[in-house]
């Protein structure tokens, strides 16, 4: 492993920080994703505690997280040779399998899937992690990159009025390029098809990777400048009749200047403002219904005692 630049060594040291349960109550981007498509599904979720159903998708894409930064350890941490040797399908297999039966114990031990889904997520995953072997170069190079962080926390409170909500977040991976002084924030996504131009257009998307640019840059007056960040979006399924060879990986880096940045931000403000009192305690009001296309995949679509699907406030 190479030696990193002395003045990175407190964010090598940076650990998980504790919390105080009698407290802080925690808020991640995947809440205030749920608030920005439809508030009265976040107080569903998080004021009546009512549990959305596991997918395939999320296991899916615990396993293929887990694999590709287990790869990318071995390959900054020793070599890219022995990272080579690893036998990923193997790795992420064991992980596919791992993720599904948790998930099966949290449904209360009921199956939500089948074996002939079960193998058509592992197909896709050996197809993406032989594509990525193969072109990793491509993607990743040790030349001048230092590994920072592997699942990297961020916790602090991003409302000064509301000190006792706290954000926390983990970091996919963090480098650091030596020639350019900067660190490069990367988050992995899955995708069936990968990314479109209205996914790319998403602000509730891309709003994830700026809030952690902007967090971290305040946790470790790190000069907001000097962070690049990209999104890694690895594609389930490419069209095989194409005359081209389609990329089973997609780069992807958003704009994330100053006023992106304040729009992200002033939006998860408002998040806030919206769920919690002043101490930290979630409300427990009517909220909005946004009724629209995205009904169709919300888990309490179909039961008019949860949601009536209309529009209130």
């Amino acid at each position: 492993m190479k030696k990193l630049p002395k003045h990175l060594k407190p964010l090598l040291e940076h650990k998980e920080h504790p919390i105080d349960w009698t407290k802080d109550k925690i808020v991640s981007y995947s809440q205030f994703s749920t608030w920005k498509q439809c508030p009265h599904k976040g107080k569903l979720q998080n004021v009546d505690k009512l549990k959305q159903p596991p997918n395939m998708h999320l296991v899916f894409g615990n396993a293929i997280h887990t694999t590709i930064q287990h790869y990318l350890k071995i390959m900054f941490e020793q070599s890219a040779t022995a990272a080579d040797r690893e036998n990923l399908i193997e790795f992420f297999e064991t992980n596919l399998r791992s993720e599904y039966k948790k998930c099966v114990e949290q449904n209360n031990n009921v199956h939500f899937s089948n074996a002939e889904e079960l193998a058509e997520f592992y197909g896709d995953g050996e197809a993406i992690l032989d594509y990525f072997k193969k072109k990793r170069g491509k993607y990743f190079s040790k030349r001048n990159t230092y590994l920072v962080g592997i699942e990297f926390p961020l916790f602090l409170s991003p409302h000064e009025e509301y000190p006792n909500v706290k954000f926390k977040g983990f970091i996919d991976l963090i480098f650091y390029n030596s020639n350019t002084d900067t660190l490069q924030i990367f988050d992995i996504k899955t995708s069936t098809r990968g990314w479109k131009d209205k996914d790319k257009k998403d602000d509730t998307k891309t709003s994830q990777i700026l809030l952690y640019k902007e967090y971290f840059s305040r946790l470790f007056n790190w000069d907001v400048d000097k962070i690049e960040v990209e999104f890694f979006i690895v594609k389930r399924k490419i069209w095989e009749e194409s005359e081209f060879t389609i990329p089973r990986i997609q780069e992807f880096i958003p704009a994330s200047g100053k006023i992106k940045r304040s729009k992200s931000i002033t939006e998860f403000r408002s998040f806030i403002e919206d769920c919690f009192t002043k101490e930290g305690k979630l409300l427990n009001k009517e909220f909005l219904k946004q009724v629209g296309p995205l009904c169709n995949w919300c888990p309490f679509n179909n039961d008019s005692s949860l949601c009536n699907k209309v529009n209130s406030l």
